[in-house]
């Protein structure tokens, strides 16, 4: 069992260096290890992610034992070389090179791969000691210039212990041309000794919660053993982000919902967010420093998007009541409260008021339209979303407005639950016009397999005249972005607490260029 002096001190040197926040040298390695091991390295899988129109990240971890210490690797620098050519049979490689895959960030690595042409398919490959990995499909964003119709998955919530993750042969098979995950990654909380719904023994130590780095590192590796995840990793690039559970349920900016220290939760900060970015197919630029990340970042996709992914933990005030369904009181309601901190708001304003492109985005964490399930004139909202904080929502969403910021389409997960919404500046008139839209995507997992209406779902139709669709049921979001209409498929899984599920499409929304708001097809 792990308590909170043992996760300061049972592997304190894992987080001193979490919290560093020191790149080892990238390019010099001493004591290169150039042994032929036995056992499978790529057990992980590869992925990309962050696409630029000349640029990818791509990604792979050695781990020849995944859920033992350390992966199961030794502590010696092992040389990784990587390929990625304009063909799957590898004739055609454009770039080549070797990293060096580190004990320290747990054998993990991450190329920054230049000097690519915009709007193309690339494959991947990476060999070590006498092993290929995988071959993982990525693609560039297009040209500045152009205005291709753009295809993306949008998913988030994958609790292991939940269920299986079959909404991602869905998203492999619709061939995207990237996939948004909006947070919890992982889970902190013990997944059980038989990984819950699963059925599948884990060591002991899985049992617990997670505070320390190895523990947290860990916890990525029994996820990324998931064979439907690798699937949809090398499938297309990812764009991530993440939510509360890759560090402790419900934390917000320097407080700890479990109730640790200031000191020890930023050590707990720390290795959550170091095991994350050694996971995810991320730039240097957004390698943690100790406790601190910058995870907000704009990405574009030629004229058809603009794309500003926002971090709504780090710099957040605490939430009202630990983030419950509540009425509004005069915390949720103060007008200094922020969900975003100041400098990222002033950011994302700046950003979208920039903005040439057809379609501006922003992925995001939690629901920002208003949500009331309380029947009747009184209102109950969620109290960890932007309804918590509807001063930083009216902020946000009066920039936009003012700035007649066009197409403005937020995508969110969290919630467990599919949603689309007008958003307007003013809820509680619906005469109010719309200015953008926001599409909530259900989890791959998280809940189980859920039902098609709940009395939260039924509440929120009859309460909130902007919510034009709700389903409780597990899937993700399949969008098509074009110069006439952006076009969200709400695409749903019939089970997953069992394999073999099947996904279809439960509802199809369009939001057509130039008109806010959306509605069924």
């Amino acid at each position: 069992m792990v308590t909170r002096r043992s996760f300061l001190t049972a592997t304190g040197a894992a987080a001193a260096l979490a919290m560093t926040g020191n790149l080892p040298d990238l390019v010099d390695a001493v004591g290169i290890s150039h042994r032929t091991d036995k056992r499978q390295l790529f057990t992980l899988g590869v992925a990309s992610g962050d696409p630029l129109p000349d640029a990818v990240v791509i990604w792979t971890r050695l781990a020849p034992g995944p859920l033992e210490p350390f992966g199961g690797m030794d502590d010696r620098t092992v040389n990784v070389e990587w390929e990625v050519a304009e063909d799957d049979t590898f004739r055609r490689v454009v770039r080549r090179g070797t990293a060096h895959a580190r004990p320290e960030y747990a054998h993990t690595v991450h190329v920054d791969v230049r000097g690519l042409r915009p709007w193309r398919h690339y494959f991947y490959r990476f060999r070590a000691a006498g092993q290929i990995s995988p071959i993982g499909r990525t693609r560039t964003a297009p040209a500045p210039s152009d205005e291709p119709a753009v295809t993306l998955a949008v998913a988030s919530c994958q609790a292991f212990y939940d269920g299986f993750y079959t909404a991602y042969q869905d998203v492999v098979r619709r061939e995207h041309d990237v996939v948004l995950f909006l947070g919890d990654y992982i889970y902190e909380v013990g997944v059980g000794p038989t990984a819950g719904v699963r059925n599948q023994a884990v060591p002991v130590d899985f049992a617990g919660e997670i505070f320390t780095l190895d523990e947290y590192r860990a916890r990525y590796a029994l996820h990324k053993t998931d064979p439907d995840l690798q699937a949809a990793h090398a499938a297309a690039p990812w764009i991530v982000t993440l939510d509360d559970h890759e560090v402790e349920g419900n934390w917000a900016g320097y407080v700890s919902e479990d109730g640790l220290p200031h000191d020890d939760f930023l050590v707990r900060r720390a290795n959550g967010f170091r095991a994350y970015w050694e996971h995810m197919p991320l730039r240097l630029d957004q390698s943690p420093d100790g406790p601190s990340i910058r995870l907000h970042r704009h990405l574009r996709y030629g004229r058809t998007a603009d794309l500003s992914v926002l971090d709504t933990r780090q710099f957040r005030d605490d939430q009202t009541s630990s983030g419950g369904w509540l009425p509004p009181d005069e915390v949720s309601t103060d007008p200094a409260r922020t969900i975003t901190g100041d400098a990222q708001e002033r950011w994302l304003l700046d950003t979208l008021g920039r903005s040439t492109s057809r379609w501006n985005v922003v992925a995001q964490q939690v629901a920002m339209a208003q949500l009331d399930r309380k029947t009747g004139p009184e209102l109950e909202l969620p109290m960890d979303t932007w309804n918590g904080y509807v001063a930083s929502r009216d902020r946000v969403l009066s920039g936009v407005r003012d700035q007649d910021v066009r197409n403005f389409v937020v995508l969110t997960g969290d919630l467990h639950r599919s949603v689309a919404s007008d958003l307007r500046v003013n809820f509680a008139d619906p005469s109010t016009p719309a200015i953008g839209t926001e599409f909530v995507t259900t989890s791959i997992s998280s809940g189980k397999d859920g039902v098609d209406a709940d009395a939260t779902g039924r509440a929120l139709l009859a309460e909130n005249p902007h919510v034009k669709y709700q389903n409780v049921q597990r899937g993700y979001l399949s969008c098509r972005l074009d110069r006439s209409a952006w076009t969200s498929e709400f695409r749903i899984v019939d089970r997953v607490v069992t394999p073999g599920g099947t996904a279809s499409t439960r509802a199809t929304l369009v939001v057509e260029d130039g008109h806010p708001g959306t509605h069924l097809a």
